[in-house]
């Protein structure tokens, strides 16, 4: 690639930086320095918490998705070198396909351009020049012969010795590679994906007379550029189950009439044989290419809407709040071998496992209530966590009405159970729990679950944690980076104790892997715990770099420097103590107060110059302001808390019009699912959401969150519940 390389002008080729800023709205600056940033090896955690001076206070978020659109485009150019290079070592670049490669914008029109290019496989075409028939076909194909019949000029070619035993052998060849060339074209490939993409339709029909969940899609199609992600995925579902059989169609007619207007010339005695061609090249090359690329390109998109929503649910489920301090007896519920039950300090420590039997078929109600209230009263229990798995329903209600003969005020919450089987039989739990059995190890999660969710739910991997669509159709590698960077995140947003932490929560802090998190666990076992942030220094493998990406996220409550109870960063200690001596606090009074009041002497100073005297930006006093007012502050305790309950009602309680308070359990694409207390959650329309038009439920609600909601219809055989929104104040 070095023949034509002066074609490709400094105007022409794409400028990553300048591309990214156009795209995300983000100065040329703060590009400039998110890509240096991100080259140098810094974390996406550290780079939004302690660059943002530098990066114009980009979130997590947006910096993940300029990352990932800075790898995209890096991949885009080095392909444009590689199929350049290609070309050029075949002896066919010229300036015009130079430039058509510096400019394109995807890679699916790098590849497009490089399609005539690319080595096949002997199709046709390829046989049919090897016979020596190419002369043929561009003679036909330039549309220069008048008054002839073909089969006279294609009897000059006739050459038994290669094959071509007839005139309508030669005839046939030519066509042959007319129609490859034809589907070569850039050009045609673009007119007939543009025609797809407006006019094209997908369409299934069923492969089966047996009824099954697809059955709504056994006669079904719905417009290429309409056609919602979770549709595109439960179709390709179906087809992979042999339900459905799915096409692209397109029209005939318009398709062939684009190709006419590109390559046929009329009046030439080849007219009539071109067209042929070319709609024998639309037919066995053009359409069933373009139809796997559209396909694939419907699936990609699915694919990340479904990962983007996965995320979009975790995040606020690893973000619940914790009810700290309280003792919890969890029950996972069962029906033959009984329900498990676990009992949980306010310390994380398990005081109690045992297992009643409140559920068929040996349902001894009366016996397991008088053990659960002995329970509660013994151990001082605070709330009763309750899994929603397999006999969640009966075990709900045996709680409920347990509870209200107990002396003692208690309340219950139903946990998502999800992935509580995959903990309890991992590696993981046979080391926390050795002597238990996976079903107490399970009941011990559940409690777990509703101290603290995010240190709980890290000891899974996010993707058997299940909020979301179609988790088990998507990319599983994709899947899997994606919501590691949701989960390290959140433990990053809120920060853990360093003297505490499971290696299952290190290895999710910024700059820590799992063998660093192992060794930061040996340390504090074999040296009584860390004193100081500094300590971190002596950690095996823990490096000045390390040391840099995770410091401001590792918290030690009681050590020697009050700093590293809060998210300041040791890099910035000097500010913060510059700032609390410019307004009177004393580093012993900060050490037991914190610096309450200083953001209002702040702001009264004037933010710009109190950052100018400390030497740091803005952005950066203003994390460190709030970190001293609050040192050891958890920002999950400024969500709302979660619901709890202390009765039950049942799916025939419900009246059409009865107004309720329930929690999302799940965002999905056409709507979200609420639980109103009755075991069988709601479903909320898209459309009964709110009264303006929203794109996404995500763009409203998250999981979590407690709603009020009315209930519209209810069908009790089909366990179906149809809730609104609008209407009801909230």
């Amino acid at each position: 690639m070095v023949l034509y390389i002066h074609y490709i002008k400094k105007e022409d080729t794409m400028d990553i930086l300048k591309t990214l800023h156009e795209e995300f709205a983000v100065s040329e600056v703060h590009i400039k320095n998110i890509v240096e940033l991100i080259d140098e090896g810094n974390t996406i955690p550290f780079i939004a918490r302690y660059r943002k001076e530098m990066t114009g206070s980009c979130d997590d978020q947006k910096l993940r998705e300029i990352n990932d659109r800075l790898t995209y485009l890096r991949n885009l150019e080095k392909r444009k070198e590689e199929v350049l290079s290609s070309i050029e070592e075949q002896g066919k670049l010229t300036e015009e396909i130079s430039v058509a490669v510096a400019v394109a914008v995807t890679l699916a029109e790098v590849e497009d351009i490089y399609r005539p290019y690319k080595q096949k496989r002997k199709p046709r075409a390829s046989v049919a020049k090897e016979k020596g028939l190419e002369p043929l076909a561009e003679l036909l194909f330039s549309f220069t012969l008048k008054g002839v019949d073909l089969n006279d000029i294609a009897a000059d070619y006739i050459a038994p010795e290669k094959g071509v035993e007839t005139a309508e052998d030669a005839l046939q060849g030519a066509s042959d590679i007319i129609a490859e060339q034809i589907s070569d074209s850039p050009d045609a490939r673009k007119v007939l994906k543009d025609l797809i993409n407006k006019r094209g339709l997908i369409k299934s029909t069923a492969k089966t007379e047996e009824d099954s969940v697809y059955a709504m899609y056994y006669d079904y199609s719905e417009p290429v550029a309409k056609i919602p992600s979770h549709r595109i995925l439960a179709i390709n579902r179906g087809e992979k189950e042999n339900f459905l059989k799915v096409s692209v169609e397109i029209e005939e007619d318009t398709a062939l009439s684009l190709l006419y207007q590109l390559f046929i010339k009329e009046g030439s005695s080849s007219t009539d044989f071109c067209k042929a061609a070319a709609e024998d090249s639309y037919k066995r090359l053009i359409l069933p290419s373009l139809e796997r690329e559209t396909r694939s390109n419907l699936t990609e998109k699915a694919d990340e809407q479904a990962i983007k929503m996965f995320g979009s649910n975790l995040k606020p489920l690893l973000m619940y709040p914790p009810i700290k301090g309280k003792t919890v007896l969890a029950v996972d519920p069962a029906y033959r071998t009984g329900c498990k039950l676990a009992i949980v300090d306010g310390n994380s420590r398990v005081l109690f496992t045992g297992v009643i039997y409140p559920t068929p078929p040996q349902s001894k109600i009366a016996e397991s209530e008088k053990r659960v209230l002995e329970l509660i009263e013994k151990y001082k229990i605070d709330c009763i966590s309750i899994g929603n798995g397999t006999a969640s329903k009966e075990s709900e209600i045996f709680i409920a009405d347990t509870i209200k003969k107990s002396s003692r005020p208690v309340s219950y919450m139903v946990v998502n159970e999800a992935g509580a089987s995959v903990y309890s039989a991992s590696k993981l739990g046979a080391e926390e729990f050795p002597d238990f059995d996976v079903s107490v190890r399970s009941a011990v999660s559940i409690a777990r679950r509703l101290q603290d969710p995010l240190s709980e739910l890290v000891k899974i991997e996010p993707k058997s944690i299940g909020v979301g669509q179609y988790q088990h159709d998507v990319p599983p590698a994709q899947l899997e980076e994606s919501l590691c960077g949701v989960v390290e995140d959140c433990v990053n947003s809120v920060g853990v104790d360093l003297n505490t932490a499971s290696v299952s929560l290190l290895k999710y802090i910024a700059g820590v892997t799992s063998s660093t998190a192992k060794n930061i666990v040996s340390y504090r076992e074999e040296n009584g715990g860390f004193n100081s942030r500094s300590d971190l220094k002596k950690v095996k493998g823990l490096g000045p770099k390390a040391f840099q990406q995770c410091a401001g996220f590792l918290r030690i409550p009681a050590g020697k420097v009050a700093l590293d109870n809060t998210g300041v960063h040791p890099e910035s200690y000097d500010a913060a103590k510059k700032l609390l001596e410019l307004f009177g606090y004393s580093q012993k009074d900060f050490a037991i107060n914190g610096a309450t009041g200083i953001s209002v002497k702040v702001k009264e100073y004037g933010l710009s110059k109190a950052a100018d005297e400390c030497g740091v930006g803005t952005p950066t006093l203003t994390d460190i302001i709030n970190e001293l007012e609050k040192p050891g502050r958890d920002i999950r305790d400024e969500l709302p808390k979660p619901m709890l309950r202390t009765d039950i009602m049942d799916m025939n309680d419900l009246k059409e019009g009865m107004e309720l308070t329930g929690t999302v359990r799940n965002v999905i694409d056409f709507g979200v699912f609420v639980d109103i207390g009755v075991h069988q959650d709601g479903l909320v329309h898209i459309s009964q959401i709110c009264d303006r038009y929203i794109k996404h439920p995500s763009e409203v609600l998250k999981v979590g969150e407690v709603v009020k909601v009315k209930v519209l219809s209810v069908e009790p055989q089909k366990k179906r519940i149809s809730l609104t929104m609008k209407g009801v104040s909230q």
